[in-house]
């Protein structure tokens, strides 16, 4: 096993054989990659320059799981440094999206790691609904995360808790027609018994949690400190329009990790798609959804290879590999292809198919570390 002591960490200069159409767009509409699991740390956060001011996407970093090959010291150090690279960013950011409650997306404000604890206040803050398409552990850890917020501020949670404001709640499942008229052969029997206990844990949902519990409202503070859910909103920041889609399975349907806010980012006729965590993407509909917008520049959360084949198995990775493949044909320029992909060795021969269609198609596909002109850590690590 390699240390990070023992290897140069900024990696090697790759060479990318793609025209400075391609890979200069991100640096052209002033969006910067600020750190993803390539980099090694768990992250997919990212800094937008836009005409009223920085807008900060998903400022949070967890240290690797314990199959990744560094010691955990160094696994915490790594998780420091992204932390500090997005606090610089966040000092003179006007907006913050937290696209959902996993600390890989936002760290909390009295993390150990943050020097300003104040450093989120003073801004507008655009969140997952914290009320509802959420989760019991996000439910929890977004009251947990708005509590340590509105300390700082000197106010308490419980001013801003609110009786629940709806009763009934569309199953997004029925929704995806291409997903639900998928065959996969054997497999069908099982996936219509998933459904089926999937369906039952959405309903529990809904009574237990969503229509029964208190919500929290939209905050706005004395300080200046805006908080608003995102959810289905578009927000306009000078020259840049974010359009905020979902709510969007964290994965495939019905998965119990709950629900995100992916990004279509529109700026000087260029759009960039942020998939949050959409796990490949593991849904058809989705896949569909983002080669209809055609992006010019895909920022995607890759399958969660390193969970194959036991918490991830044939099946779903091969659908997230072939909606990969349906997002490469739909014309974009780019792909930036990292956060959950990059946790093994064996990422790019698992979603090789991947990369073989993007040469047909000639586009670049590049980690957030070799965009960076680095190498990414895992392959530093692993290599003979």
């Amino acid at each position: 096993m390699k240390s990070i002591s023992h290897v140069n960490y900024l990696g090697l200069l790759v060479s990318i054989s793609v025209g400075r159409s391609a890979v200069g767009i991100l640096e052209d509409l002033g969006v910067k990659l600020l750190w993803f699991d390539s980099l090694g740390a768990k992250c997919a956060s990212v800094a937008v320059e836009t005409g009223a001011g920085t807008v900060i996407i998903d400022p949070g970093a967890a240290e690797m799981q314990p199959s990744y090959p560094l010691p955990l010291v160094e696994k915490f150090e790594l998780r420091r440094r992204a932390i500090k690279i997005i606090e610089k960013h966040l000092k003179s950011a006007v907006a913050i999206i937290i696209t959902h409650y996993h600390y890989d997306h936002h760290f909390l404000p009295t993390d150990a790691d943050i020097d300003d604890k104040h450093v989120l206040l003073k801004k507008l803050l655009i969140l997952k609904n914290p009320n509802k398409y959420i989760n019991e552990s996000q439910w929890d850890r977004a009251r947990l995360f708005l509590s340590e917020l509105l300390a700082l501020a000197g106010e308490t949670l419980n001013n801003f808790l609110i009786e629940p404001q709806e009763a009934d709640f569309d199953d997004p499942t029925e929704e995806l027609s291409i997903a639900l008229s998928k065959d996969f052969g054997s497999y069908s029997s099982r996936r219509k018994e998933l459904l089926a206990k999937g369906k039952k844990w959405f309903i529990k949902l809904v009574s237990e949690v969503w229509s029964k519990k208190p919500w929290v409202k939209e905050l706005s503070l004395r300080d200046g400190t805006k908080v608003v859910w995102g959810d289905g909103r578009t927000f306009e920041f000078g020259d840049t329009v974010i359009q905020v889609i979902g709510p969007w399975f964290h994965g495939i349907e019905y998965d119990r990790t709950g629900w995100v806010l992916p990004l279509v980012i529109k700026k000087r006729n260029h759009v960039i798609f942020y998939s949050s965590d959409l796990m490949g993407p593991s849904i058809e509909d989705y896949a569909e959804y983002i080669a209809k917008s055609r992006p010019d520049v895909i920022i995607l959360d890759g399958p969660p290879t390193y969970l194959f084949p036991y918490m991830l198995n044939r099946i779903n990775l091969k659908r997230a590999i072939n909606n990969a493949i349906t997002i490469i044909n739909s014309g974009t320029k780019l792909l930036i292809y990292d956060h959950h992909l990059l946790r093994e060795k064996k990422w790019r021969e698992r979603t090789a198919e991947v990369f073989k269609e993007a040469r047909k198609n000639d586009v670049p596909v590049l980690t957030a570390a070799e965009y960076l002109g680095r190498k990414p850590l895992i392959d530093e690590l692993c290599s003979d």
